[in-house]
């Protein structure tokens, strides 16, 4: 019997396989006749209009996706800044392209992104060319970006969600002790909260006033935007927020001056054609997508010399694919050192931190760089943290007022699970040949010898955290000190403090390196390079086959294996951002 579930079980993995292989050689001949038959250019028509449809998650970085909406379950929805910003560019200096249309549709992103978009939209509309905007239900930062256009348009039963910022982080200290687990916390920093969900019932008095005073921070600076965009006073704006603006007519909506005018979406394109002076009678001829416009060809680029853009997005050695992984940075950064190409780096960073360990191993090679050509950074939504720590040791550092950063700081967390298995009826035992050579174990309450070098050891990362800071913007400890204690800051307040060095985005960071390294003539280069849209799904395929096969062979245990596999790439020190609070 034994010896026939192990042929049935060989023989069920080897037909599992067989489909896999067969699936695989399929995908890469679908994707080599897709990769044929697409159009490389693409012609525009005159009195044209970019279309910018704000769908699903917007990532720093685009990723090849031939098949469009195909696989419904693939993460197909992202859509790159890089492109969204590149469209904008093109849109302007193209003479057919008359104007911008904002299609919002429930897009996802932190509020630095979106003000990266804005931005760079407040230099088209220098050009004399007009941004239109629509939407059944603007989120508020959408709406934040929606205020720089000319026009906005709601549908007649259409929302604007316009009421003030929130948050409420969940607190799982209640839960874990019904279970019996005790989370033994070793920290630096008294603002350092990344620990309360697992020790606290509620929010430590110093973390509820570092967050009320970053989040009033970019409320204000939400109201100033939309006042100058809409022309509506701050005080309206506020007294508007306290009406319940979410559950206004769209007839009070006009008339509070959020929006211009009330239309169905089949209604919009006779408007925006009449704003184009087009004569394009169909929607779909007269729009050009940002897809398409990047197929527009646009006289080459033979520079020498480069300005590298380095992108580090998510967390630190996370265990995601879709985060920093250092080592891997790492090693591109090297390259990057001793390319004589590269005269200059512009470091993208949109991270909450991660890893302490992956942190300082990225900061090493960015010293390196920066003792030889120019390192700019451009902070996104979060720099926090580990995120601050891969920056610090820059010629200078850019970032948007909203931009979430600092968190200098360094926390660890181990669990003590030995009431739980005391309740399941699980004993252990231990064998040792010196006092330490079990440390640490989930399985028992840390002894006091133990705490005391575990805690020596943040502590001693905290002061190698702070010396970098100190280091890398030229001032004493004692003052990187009165900011750190892992403290959150806005971009604007870090630029008071002296945490950042200009306000700004991706094209203010390119203009400071160009000047620094004192160019002429420049192109700018991605790196690490992009991977092809064949290379991203066959690691996303291994990933699941070996998910399946996991689960296949773990059975009812399949949960324990996940959590354990996580846990894996999980470094016990942390320099992480306290959490990230979500800003609808």
């Amino acid at each position: 019997m034994k010896q026939f579930f192990k042929f049935a079980f060989a023989s069920a993995l080897g037909v599992f396989m067989a489909i896999t292989v067969i699936f695989s050689l399929s995908l890469f001949a679908i994707i080599a006749i897709i990769s044929q038959t697409e159009e490389k250019t693409f012609t525009l028509k005159p009195t044209s209009v970019l279309h910018i449809e704000l769908k699903g998650e917007i990532v720093e970085r685009s990723e090849q996706n031939p098949f469009g909406e195909i696989f419904s379950d693939y993460k197909v929805q992202a859509q790159g800044l890089d492109d969204i910003l590149s469209a904008i560019d093109k849109a302007e200096n193209q003479a057919d392209i008359k104007g911008i249309f904002l299609d919002f549709n429930f897009s996802n992103a932190g509020l630095a992104t979106y003000e990266e978009i804005r931005e760079r939209l407040k230099e088209f509309k220098k050009s004399g060319k007009f941004i239109a905007a629509y939407s059944n239900m603007y989120s508020q930062k959408e709406y934040f970006l929606a205020s720089v256009a000319d026009s906005i348009f709601i549908n007649p039963v259409g929302t604007i969600d316009f009421r003030g910022l929130g948050g409420e982080p969940m607190f799982f200290k209640n839960a874990l002790d019904k279970l019996g687990i005790e989370m033994q916390i070793f920290k630096v920093g008294t603002y350092k909260s990344a620990v309360e969900p697992f020790t606290n019932e509620k929010m430590s008095d110093a973390n509820r006033a570092q967050v009320t005073e970053y989040m009033n921070g970019l409320w204000d600076h939400i109201l100033i935007s939309v006042s100058n965009g809409r022309k509506i006073s701050v005080d309206s704006l506020k007294s508007y927020a306290d009406q319940g603006m979410m559950f206004s007519s769209t007839e009070n909506i006009v008339k509070m001056k959020f929006a211009d005018k009330v239309l169905y979406r089949s209604d919009l394109w006779s408007h925006i054609q009449k704003m184009a002076k087009s004569d394009i009678e169909k929607e779909e001829n007269g729009l050009v997508s940002v897809t398409d416009i990047q197929k527009i060809e646009t006289p080459s680029n033979d520079a020498n010399d480069i300005v590298a853009m380095v992108y580090a997005a998510g967390g630190i050695d996370d265990g995601s694919s879709d985060g920093v992984n250092s080592e891997k940075l790492s090693k591109e950064l090297a390259k990057i050192k001793k390319d004589s190409t590269v005269k200059a780096v512009v470091l993208r960073v949109n991270s909450p931190g991660g890893s302490a360990f992956g942190s300082e191993q990225i900061w090493h090679e960015i010293a390196e760089i920066n003792k030889t050509k120019p390192v700019i950074v451009s902070m996104g939504d979060y720099a926090a943290s580990g995120g601050y720590y891969i920056s610090c040791p820059a010629t200078a550092i850019v970032a948007q007022p909203t931009t979430i950063t600092g968190s200098i700081g360094i926390f660890g967390m181990l669990p003590n699970v030995s009431k739980l298995t005391d309740k399941l009826g699980i004993t252990f035992d231990e064998v040792s040949t010196n006092k330490f050579a079990n440390t640490p174990s989930v399985n028992h309450a840390m002894r006091a010898d133990e705490k005391m070098l575990f805690q020596s050891f943040i502590e001693r990362g905290y002061d190698l955290f702070v010396t970098r800071c100190a280091d890398g913007r030229k001032v004493t400890k004692e003052k990187i000190e009165t900011v750190a204690q892992g403290h959150v800051w806005t971009g604007e307040k870090a630029l008071q403090i002296g945490l950042v060095d200009k306000l700004g985005g991706i094209q203010t960071a390119i203009k400071l390196a160009v000047k620094k390294a004192k160019l002429k003539n420049y192109r700018v280069e991605d790196y690490p390079r992009k991977k092809e849209f064949y290379e991203k799904i066959m690691e996303d395929i291994s990933a699941e086959t070996s998910t399946a096969l996991a689960k296949l062979y773990f059975g009812e245990s399949f949960k324990y294996y996940i959590t354990l596999k996580n846990l894996e790439h999980q470094n016990p020190v942390q320099a992480r951002i306290p959490f990230v609070m979500n800003i609808e």
